[in-house]
């Protein structure tokens, strides 16, 4: 029992469902159910029949997540052992190699009638400025810089 329990917590850690967390699931929803049905005995509430379906979808649907995922984990395993069987004989099927020749004398088939505007400002280089700091020390400079400004106009 102890190390079922320390299984337990050692899944709880591990990603996707492992067989110790399905059984403690699978014992909850038992006891959910047995615990279901004894209260609709005791007071015959339609209310304990309807929390008792739906208890029972949950852990159907449980079920079924944790199956699927152990498929796909799998199917997975199956694909990466056929890749390195492809790769160990130095063929890969799946894909077909296509060679591409692009020529460099692409005709223009833009329009002539815009032409680029030419900058007319200076620009500012923050960078080349101040060569030794980095781009985002720069600018944290910068606005250090506005933040005294503003609070120099109040």
């Amino acid at each position: 029992m102890a190390g079922f329990i320390e299984q337990l917590w050692d899944s709880i850690f591990t990603p996707g469902p492992t067989p110790s967390l399905l059984i403690a699931t699978n014992v909850t929803f038992a006891c959910l159910q047995l615990v279901l049905f004894i209260l609709l005995i005791a007071t015959y509430s339609v209310h304990f029949v309807v929390l008792s379906f739906l208890s029972g979808g949950l852990w159907w649907a449980i079920n079924w997540f944790a199956a699927e995922l152990n498929a796909a984990k799998a199917r997975e395993e199956v694909e990466k052992a056929r890749a390195e069987q492809r790769s160990a004989r130095g063929t890969d099927d799946s894909e077909t190699e296509v060679e591409t020749i692009v020529s460099k004398s692409v005709p223009n088939t833009g329009s002539n009638e815009i032409e680029p505007v030419e900058q007319a400002g200076d620009l500012k280089l923050r960078v080349a400025e101040r060569s030794s700091e980095t781009k985002s020390a720069a600018s944290t400079e910068d606005e250090w810089e506005k933040v005294s400004e503003n609070e120099k106009d109040k």
